[in-house]
């Protein structure tokens, strides 16, 4: 594994580093993959072969692998996502690839202790050399807020409490911050690793308890939810108007989808929890209209694919990634 460089070195790069510059431009749509990689049934995946899948993703083009954070297994919910800690499981991933962006999707920012968020943030931007991409979330899994002592009743505050905290530790040197329930910093000790460039880039996860507005000043990008398409162009519609009132610059919008990918190319969509089975032209007209509707990243999810994976990534990275337009 190569020894990242300083954040000297890395002056001349893209503010947000390279994972989120690779995953984000203007009026572009990439595409990434949720991890677990595979088809499953009920909550628990095998998590089988998923370092080579990865590996695969990366080589076909994928932008971004997705790792997300539940803590507690809530069969309520019926999904443990990867099961492992995103942090330690992203971490895992930067050791065995070099290009694609890892990104969490997201941190339950409000049940962490932000120092050990920040320090857990900075050193996976560090060691996959600038690919980490922090996507934060308020959570809504009932069981989590007990199990860490934390009032769901304050979700909204806790989040911006957080959230301030953990920028505070990302972008200042010795830091004095006060926080009203996670401590407070005197000045006298600093978050060490920093993140390689200016910014750890920090999307929001849908509201997270708190108004588009607010998102819209303080984030580096939005993850929203998958809709159909008119009603989605409406969304980021909003959006842009958010940070044109703010007079802010481009800032990105990201969404996931399950998908089922058929073997008929030409299969049309047709609704699956959160997403469609479709093939794989219709998919690519289908990120095509996100993309000219403001849409800039696609998450796939395969949890409901009904055909090998690995065979799902490689027709995706062949067929839909290069030809089209969704791509960087």
């Amino acid at each position: 594994m190569t020894i990242a460089p300083s954040p000297a070195e890395n002056a001349g790069l893209n503010p947000f580093g390279r994972g989120y510059a690779s995953m984000f431009a203007p009026e572009q749509l990439t595409v990434g993959v949720y991890f677990p990689i595979e088809s499953f049934d009920g909550p628990e995946p095998a998590m089988q072969d998923q370092i080579e899948l990865a590996q695969q993703a990366e080589r076909l083009g994928f932008a971004a692998l997705w790792a997300r954070d539940v803590p507690l297994n809530d069969p309520s919910f019926g999904d443990l996502g990867q099961i492992y800690d995103p942090f330690v499981w992203l971490a895992t991933i930067a050791a065995r690839t070099s290009t694609i962006a890892l990104a969490a999707g997201a941190v339950i920012l409000p049940l962490h202790h932000p120092i050990d968020v920040a320090k857990a943030g900075a050193s996976l931007d560090g060691l996959s050399n600038g690919r980490f991409v922090f996507g934060v979330a308020s959570g809504d899994r009932p069981v989590e807020y007990p199990a860490y002592g934390r009032d769901a009743n304050l979700r909204s505050e806790l989040f911006r409490d957080a959230f301030d905290y953990v920028e505070a530790l990302l972008t200042k040197r010795f830091p004095v911050h006060a926080s009203a329930h996670y401590g407070w910093l005197a000045g006298g000790g600093d978050l060490v690793p920093k993140p390689l460039s200016p910014r750890l880039p920090t999307l929001v996860t849908g509201q997270s308890q708190q108004s588009l507005d607010w998102i819209a000043q303080r984030s580096d990008g939005w993850i929203t939810y998958p809709r159909g398409v008119t009603e989605q162009a409406q969304v980021a519609s909003r959006w842009r108007e958010a940070l044109d009132r703010l007079g802010a610059g481009f800032k990105p919008i990201a969404q996931s989808l399950y998908i089922d990918l058929a073997a008929d190319p030409d299969t049309p969509p047709s609704p699956i929890h959160l997403g469609y089975r479709v093939g794989r032209r219709r998919l690519a007209d289908l990120l095509d209209d996100l993309r000219a509707n403001g849409i800039n990243h696609v998450a796939l999810n395969l949890k409901f694919s009904r055909r090998p994976v690995a065979d799902v990534l490689d027709e995706i990275g062949t067929e839909v990634i290069p030809h089209g337009r969704c791509q960087h």
